[in-house]
């Protein structure tokens, strides 16, 4: 079901980590469209609110014999690609004793042999075929559910064959094999390794409270070290045999494939499948009720920032099956989205009650649901935070909600359905997969966007006031049992709340008077007049790209590609060299913030608070950002309102807005973060890497600290921005999308052409940033946990060039692949790495190559020897021809994707006009991957894994401390 989620997000969900966290994986958008009817013109027969449901005609829905459900749709985006999921409801909750961790374990079984591929052979296979382990080849388990992704190209139909084979194996093929078992188990603990670390200590004492001591809280699908390291092979064999039987099974089928021949090989591959007899009875865990309120405060040295979250009694969730079911979930989604700009509204104040928060209905784990608040606590602690998060909810329940904010949500929300509905035949197949996925596991609606764009029409205008405000009394408690936690970093100075004194605060909230808010009035248009307009005075037009090439009187210049790649979907941005590098030291902080400042105060005379009310029902925003070396605007829009995008960018430029309250805000949100912002050993090491690779020079941002602030200024901040950015002079903007280029046309002339471009530097600065020369080691010891993270870098100068880019790009791929295969898969020494790097040409044409790579703090010295051999194997050998061939068959894949999408357009324009490069080059892309040799990329690895220049670092645990003499 598509129906729009409008409630803002909440904030704090500082316990998202408990509920967030737990799927585990094996692998590491040009025409102008017809005018835009509403959602009622759409109607054609009045709704029945007690007819269930349908399942839309987009998916054919269907059960073999053995039970097993399938789902097929056809769908030509991306082309020439299949979509592929098997999923089965098997998860962590049916886990014996015997088999913690096991589900997930048998995940990454799948992809250790099977009836038709041996140990290794799969991935291997399917890399071939540009199908990426990890990024494209992956699964997860979660409590309830596993399932396996497998994306496929269509143009070989033996590959789509091959690949329902690989589906068919993972259901009731896999091979178990004992010492493949005692392979992986190295992996699996790594990956338990990597997820250690304060979110995961302070889960194990939330989560028996969080989940009310349900089987939830002890069936964590990573499982237990103990049962991971020592589980039998008829453990997991047992877990195999007991839940992955075809009643329990589903196929997912979307994509660029005939519907007929999908089925067909699904009965082929599944109908064969049989139950086992007799069938294990699979358990339904129901979540228990706490007979009284109960509060908990838990702390760690390494956790980032304080949160509150206060959670109301749990009810049973149903999903909706009826069209009235339907309407009260647009009901509760209005109330929500009011709810959650109301509690933005007092992130705005000059001294906000949090840094963000939220509340409103939101999912314990499938089938349950509660009423929840929540926020990340700012400098006044926890009581501000409670006292707010309580009056607006009682407010809220007391007095309801006005006119005005009803009908901006019902806007917001038929405007979501319309764009919904303008893109149904431009949807990726993966969107499709999801819904159906919920389907099948939760039993979600899935009546297609055709009917949910006529239920939105006919039933959200009908919505009454009366009937929001009575849901929101109903949601929102006035008391009774509620869970509240507080968690935070163990930091020296402040004392965290006791946990009586943390339920007697939300107790006595609760009970606090509240009174009815006043509603503001908001203009009902952006701009009452739009600025003198400019001219085009040149056109020119590029046939190979289908650019069309503009130059207005102001002398901004604007390069537009019209597509058909989404219906409603027009991205804009522009670029001119420039940015902080232009300001001298003594400004550093103002010109690093200057652009998030004045993005968080608005325009003219409106807050974003304001604007949001007056955009509502547009689909359009624009931004700014003073980058290190360049400034930026950006901005997205529907089609319908491109000229509300050029209004916001125009006033971002010319009329940005200084609000001295949220000013303050801002600033003392980023100060009480920075005091948090090196808890996490990573942080810490991350930071250690920048400091040594640069020689702590002052101009290389790193993790801040709360003092930076105290040399922030507003008025120098608004200098600063106005010096850059109220000029348009030499900005090139690029804008993509479906539009029409006669009727753009004078939109830009008014909005870009209107702006002024007095005289303003349009270059930057050098100012000789370097990495550090020679070897140098660095060893960072911090944090608890027994885990380590290697660091290698190599940096140097080069000489630029798009064939020498490719090829470092290249080798860095290789080398993604030989560590996995080597590191991971024959070594077992880690879970996940990642080789990533290229080229610059600016500030001045060099190189970057990074390493990371997670491990045990028992096995660095392994796994840098690895890497370097490996390395060196490549600078010695090269590559194989069947490595590279799987890296330009990924590339391949990717780059044929991208060329029907905005974004990847927008993005090589822009970067070629940086690098100074021809944009036709794309068009040639695959050609000169297949140019690229083995041998090049000897001597690339050669040229820059310099032995003699480059940085190693390590994160240790902390050391424990020395103990005295007894």
């Amino acid at each position: 079901m598509t129906l729009p989620t409008l409630r803002s997000t909440s904030a704090a969900a500082m316990l998202a980590c408990c509920l967030l966290g737990q799927a585990h994986a094996a692998g590491s958008a040009a025409t102008v469209p017809p005018a835009a009817t509403t959602p009622a013109a759409a109607a054609v027969a009045p709704l029945r609110l007690d007819a269930a449901l349908p399942v839309g005609p987009q998916v054919k829905l269907g059960k073999l014999a053995n039970g097993l459900s399938y789902y097929i749709q056809r769908n030509g985006r991306p082309e020439k690609k299949l979509e592929l999921r098997l999923v089965v409801k098997a998860g962590s909750i049916l886990e014996d004793e015997d088999q913690l961790g096991l589900a997930h374990f048998t995940e990454h079984m799948a992809f250790n042999g099977s009836s038709h591929f041996k140990r290794h052979e799969l991935v291997s296979y399917l890399q071939a075929a540009g199908v990426k382990f990890g990024a494209d080849l992956n699964a997860y388990t979660g409590f309830d559910e596993t399932v396996y992704i497998l994306p496929l190209p269509t143009d070989d139909p033996q590959l789509v064959a091959r690949g329902f084979q690989v589906l068919e194996d993972w259901a009731h093929g896999l091979s178990f094999n004992p010492a493949d078992i005692d392979s992986e188990r190295g992996i699996v603990l790594e990956e338990l390794r990597l997820g250690k670390g304060a979110t995961d200590r302070i889960n194990k004492v939330l989560l028996p409270k969080v989940l009310n001591g349900s089987r939830y809280a002890e069936r964590l699908p990573i499982g237990k070290e103990e049962v991971l390291k020592t589980f039998s092979p008829d453990a997991i064999k047992r877990f195999y045999h007991d839940w992955y039987r075809p009643e329990l099974m589903a196929v997912v089928v979307v994509g660029d494939i005939d519907p007929a021949e999908a089925e067909r090989l699904i009965a082929q591959h599944f109908g064969p499948l049989k139950n086992p007899v007799p069938a294990r009875p699979r358990p339904v865990v129901e979540m228990p009720e706490p007979a009284a309120s109960e509060s908990l405060v838990v702390t760690d040295k390494e956790a980032g920032a304080n949160a509150i979250y206060i959670r109301y009694p749990i009810q049973a969730k149903a999903e909706p099956k009826t069209v009235g079911e339907y309407r009260q979930a647009l009901v509760e989604n209005l109330y929500g989205f009011i709810l959650g700009q109301r509690m933005h509204e007092l992130t705005q104040q000059a001294k906000p009650p949090f840094i963000q928060g939220g509340s409103g209905m939101g999912t314990v784990v499938r089938g349950y649901r509660s009423f929840t608040a929540s926020a990340v606590l700012g400098q006044g602690g926890y009581a501000p935070a409670v006292g707010a998060l309580m009056e607006e909810g009682q407010r809220a329940r007391q007095f309801g909600f006005s006119a005005a904010e009803l009908e901006r949500a019902k806007k917001t929300m038929l405007r979501n359905y319309e764009r919904l509905y303008q893109e149904r035949d431009k949807m990726d197949s993966a969107a499709y997969v999801g819904e159906y996925l919920r389907h099948f596991l939760a039993q979600e609606a899935i009546p297609g966007i055709d009917n949910e764009y006529r239920y939105a029409g006919q039933l959200v205008p009908g919505i009454t006031l009366e009937e929001v405000n009575a849901a929101a009394r109903l949601a929102i408690p006035a008391g009774g049992n509620k869970l509240v936690v507080y968690t935070g970093a163990q930091r020296e100075g402040v004392a965290p709340p006791l946990a009586a004194e943390l339920l007697a605060a939300v107790n006595a909230a609760e009970k606090t008077g509240v009174k009815a808010r006043e509603e503001k009035v908001y203009a009902s248009v952006l701009m009452e007049r739009p600025p003198k307009a400019g001219s085009i005075v040149k056109q020119s037009r590029d046939e190979r790209l289908g650019l069309t090439e503009l130059t207005l009187s102001n002398g901004v210049k604007v390069v537009l590609k019209p597509t058909d790649f989404n219906n409603d979907q027009v991205l804009m941005s522009a670029v001119r060299f420039g940015g902080q590098s232009l300001f001298d030291e003594g400004d550093i902080f103002n010109a690093r913030y200057a652009s998030a400042i004045v993005g968080q105060m608005g325009v003219l005379d409106y807050s974003p608070s304001d604007l949001s009310k007056i955009l509502a029902g547009k689909a359009a925003g624009a931004g700014t950002t003073l980058g290190w070396l360049s400034e930026t605007v950006s901005g997205r829009a529907a089609s319908a309102d491109v000229e509300t995008m050029l209004q916001l960018a125009y006033l971002e430029m010319t009329r940005p807005r200084q609000d001295a309250a949220i000013y303050s805000a801002f600033i003392d949100k980023q100060r009480e973060l920075a005091k948090t912002s090196l808890t996490r050993p990573e942080a810490v090491f991350n930071d250690a890497i920048a400091g040594a690779q640069f020689n702590n020079h002052p101009r290389v941002a790193r993790a801040p600290r709360p003092q930076d602030f105290d040399h922030v200024d507003l008025a120098r901040v608004m200098e600063i921005y106005n010096s850059r950015m109220a000029s348009a002079k030499d900005f090139t903007f690029f804008l993509v999308g479906s539009f029409d280029v006669e009727r753009i046309k004078p939109l830009l002339a008014t909005y870009l052409g209107g702006l002024p471009t007095p005289d303003v530097a349009a270059g930057y600065k050098d100012l000789g940033v370097r990495p550090a020369r020679g070897v140098i080691k660095k060893e960072v010891r911090f944090g608890a946990e027994a885990k380590s993270l290697v660091a290698l870098s190599f940096t140097g100068d080069a000489v630029y060039s798009e064939a020498e880019q490719m090829r470092v790009r290249a080798l860095v791929e290789v080398l993604n692949l030989k560590l996995v295969e080597v590191l991971r898969e024959q070594m077992g020494l880690i879970y996940s790495g990642e080789v990533a790097g290229g080229l610059a040409k600016i500030p001045y044409p060099g190189y970057a190559i990074n390493i990371k790579l997670p491990c045990g703090p028992e096995n660095v010295d392994q796994v840098i020897a690895a890497t370097f051999a490996e390395i060196r194997k490549v600078q010695q050998q090269g590559v194989t021809a069947a490595d590279l061939d799987k890296v330009r068959a990924g590339w391949a894949k990717s780059y044929r994707k991208g060329l029907r999408e905005n974004g990847y357009w927008l993005a090589q324009l822009q970067t070629a006009l940086v690098n100074g490069s021809d944009p036709a080059a794309l068009l040639d892309f695959e050609a000169r991957a297949n140019a690229i040799t083995p041998a090049e990329l000897a001597e690339t690895a050669r040229r820059y894994f310099d032995m003699d220049n480059y940085l190693q670092a390590v994160l240790y645990p902390q050391a424990p401390a020395k103990r005295g003499a007894d």
